[in-house]
């Protein structure tokens, strides 16, 4: 089945919104791509001691890989895992393109103020991150290279990089299994490499529910993953954070 049988909560983020919250230990955040073509810029950060973040180069070297999808697991800095990613409809989510900007924003769509638009103004990836971050106590310097869920980018023969648009279709859907109480930023802003020449971005509905005893193991046949799951497991295991 495509549903999550017991949602714990659920919420709809419009697209060129932005959200963040505290997803815990033994939950798996649902994220679905309402319309198609919408991106889920996101960050990690492990709730009791957000210096301890989502790492990029670890989490695609210790997996050899350049994109994320089923069986693959997001590593933090301190050799943790965040999630694993458990069901995938998509099949490719962007790692390495980064953020839009109020600059890139403007320059390919033009002007779109609060002044006129309201909650429809032009936000960049950027922006809907420092908003949420402040709410944390964070703030740009904290800002890392995110995951683009529901965008793929491939490099071509020449080293260009390609943006497959409309790569991902009406309902689809990835989970995270969730091993850390971790806060999740997001925003719902284009992908950085979107050609669309107009400011649509897709909305992202977002359901948590308890993680089914099935997951278990899910990205653990990576021997990387499995080492990451046992430091996770041994951060719980001495108290956490002190």
């Amino acid at each position: 089945m495509n549903q999550l049988s017991e949602y714990l909560w659920k919420t709809h983020i419009p697209g060129g919104c932005h959200w963040s919250g505290i997803v815990r230990r033994g939950t798996t955040l649902r994220l679905t791509d309402v319309t198609g073509g919408a991106n889920a810029a996101v960050l990690l950060y492990n709730r009791e001691e957000k210096l301890e973040r989502y790492n990029m180069a670890d989490t695609l070297k210790t997996q050899h890989t350049f994109y994320l999808t089923r069986g693959h697991a997001c590593h933090s800095d301190m050799g943790r895992i965040f999630c694993c990613i458990t069901k995938d409809t998509a099949g490719w989510h962007d790692t390495v393109c980064g953020l839009s900007d109020a600059g890139l924003i403007r320059r390919k769509y033009g002007e779109g103020r609060y002044q006129e638009l309201r909650n429809n103004m032009y936000r960049s990836g950027l922006d809907g991150m420092l908003i949420e971050l402040g709410k944390w106590g964070l703030g740009r310097r904290d800002v890392v290279p995110n995951i683009n869920f529901f965008s793929k980018v491939t490099v071509d023969l020449s080293g260009e990089m390609q943006f497959h648009a409309n790569h991902s279709k009406p309902g689809s859907y990835v989970d995270l299994a969730f091993e850390m109480d971790t806060l999740v930023v997001l925003s719902a802003a284009p992908h950085p490499l979107d050609p669309a020449e107009a400011y649509d971005p897709g909305a992202i509905d977002l359901a948590v529910s308890i993680s089914s005893p099935a997951t278990a193991g899910a990205c653990t046949h990576i021997a990387e993953n499995a080492r990451g799951m046992e430091n996770t497991r041994r951060f719980y295991a001495y108290g956490g954070a002190k």
